[in-house]
């Protein structure tokens, strides 16, 4: 009895000391699962650098993909258009299924399969939104049939489960992250300008704004996120975080060009802008596609304006191998909120390098070529992206 008592004794602990070190060692690897993120946030130690773009065409070259790596950046943003499902030959395919054709065309790519194997060997994240043309319909919004099953091809090749609003039977791509770069917080915000859009308004006469006819779409109404995104997006812009960047697949800032933008619906651009603002939301940089075009965008701090008490920038990136070439007509378009000179239309990507540190960082806001060199640069104090009292 005595006997049979000492040895239940001696299995009992040792069960006890069995399953606490298998606690303690699950503890120690999810603190290694969380180094290995700091760490992969910011290989780069002396000047860590986020990459971004957009307008990828599968079926091309993509030497891009050579110029980022060699810039070793702690993240890769697609920013929309990652693939194109809807021209082509894929426009004779059947849908939805030419959709997922797309991504797996670009999957075996020999170009981004060698960044892709970058990515993974060196730890490196990457996010994504989509715009119209991965989406699977150019132009397209709440109206598209296919946009369940796009969404489950965005989630098979962007190793995604599910987004903020749910799996796959759940409408909609939008979705946060944190990445820790050195001792800065940065938030990405990858909106969904699409799965709840409503129409454009075209105009009866194509001359009202050549060459889409696309004119504002006034009705109060008309959304570009829906209710539920707005409600995500509020609650988000009052988490923590020292750099905010809101990832949308169209242009944010300016307003004249004739092709898609936010202001073509002013009602919910103007509701972005006095979200930042009831927020009280720092280091908002927007990011952004579509365009076939780069460029800096500078909306100025304005006391007459629902917006922050703040400079607001975007950045453009577009494309990564299919900008429009310099001869093209939108070289000559007008952005009055443009921060250099003229746009980019050469293919490119865009970078954002964080230097120095404390209160002296600044954010170096960039359109780099495909061979990684800096074309247009725009330099921001971070200091300065603050609401006053905050």
């Amino acid at each position: 009895m005595e006997s049979t008592a000492i040895k239940s004794r001696l299995l009992a602990v040792t069960m006890l000391l069995i399953t606490t070190l298998t606690i303690a060692g699950c503890s120690q690897q999810r603190r290694e699962n969380e180094q290995e993120k700091i760490i992969a946030a910011a290989p780069n130690a002396a000047n860590p650098i986020l990459a971004f773009g957009s307008c990828l065409r599968q079926w091309q070259p993509q030497p891009v993909w050579q110029g980022i790596v060699d810039l070793k950046p702690a993240a890769f943003i697609f920013s929309g258009d990652n693939v194109y499902t809807d021209v082509g030959a894929y426009a004779r395919q059947p849908e939805p299924e030419r959709i997922a054709q797309a991504y797996e065309d670009l999957a075996n790519a020999p170009d981004y399969r060698k960044f892709r194997q970058y990515a993974q060997h060196n730890a490196m994240p990457i996010y994504a939104t989509w715009d119209d043309h991965d989406y699977g319909k150019n132009d397209g919004g709440a109206e598209y049939p296919h946009k369940l099953a796009s969404k489950q091809a965005f989630l098979n090749f962007f190793d995604l489960e599910k987004t903020a609003s749910g799996g796959a039977h759940e409408a909609g791509i939008y979705h946060s992250d944190i990445l820790l770069i050195g001792d800065l917080r940065v938030q990405l915000l990858l909106l969904d300008t699409r799965s709840f859009r409503s129409p454009l308004r075209k105009s009866a006469n194509k001359s009202d704004c050549p060459p889409t006819g696309t004119v504002a779409n006034t009705d109060p109404q008309a959304t570009i996120l829906g209710s539920e995104q707005w409600q995500w997006l509020e609650h988000e812009l009052q988490q923590a975080a020292d750099v905010r960047l809101v990832v949308s697949g169209i242009q944010v800032i300016p307003t004249e060009h004739c092709f898609e933008k936010w202001a073509n619906f002013p009602h919910e651009r103007q509701k972005l802008f006095a979200l930042l603002k009831k927020t009280a939301a720092n280091g908002v940089i927007f990011i952004s596609g579509d365009r076939h075009l780069a460029e800096i965008s500078l909306l100025p701090a304005s006391a007459k304006t629902e917006t922050p008490d703040y400079p607001l920038y975007e950045i453009t990136a577009s494309g990564l191998n299919s900008a429009m070439g310099l001869l093209a007509l939108a070289r000559q378009e007008t952005n009055s909120y443009r921060a250099h000179s003229s746009n980019v239309s050469a293919d490119n990507f865009g970078a954002i390098e964080f230097v120095g540190q404390g209160e002296n960082i600044e954010l170096r806001l960039q359109i780099r070529n495909a061979q990684a060199r800096i074309v247009q640069q725009s330099i921001v104090k971070l200091d300065k992206l603050k609401t006053e009292g905050r």
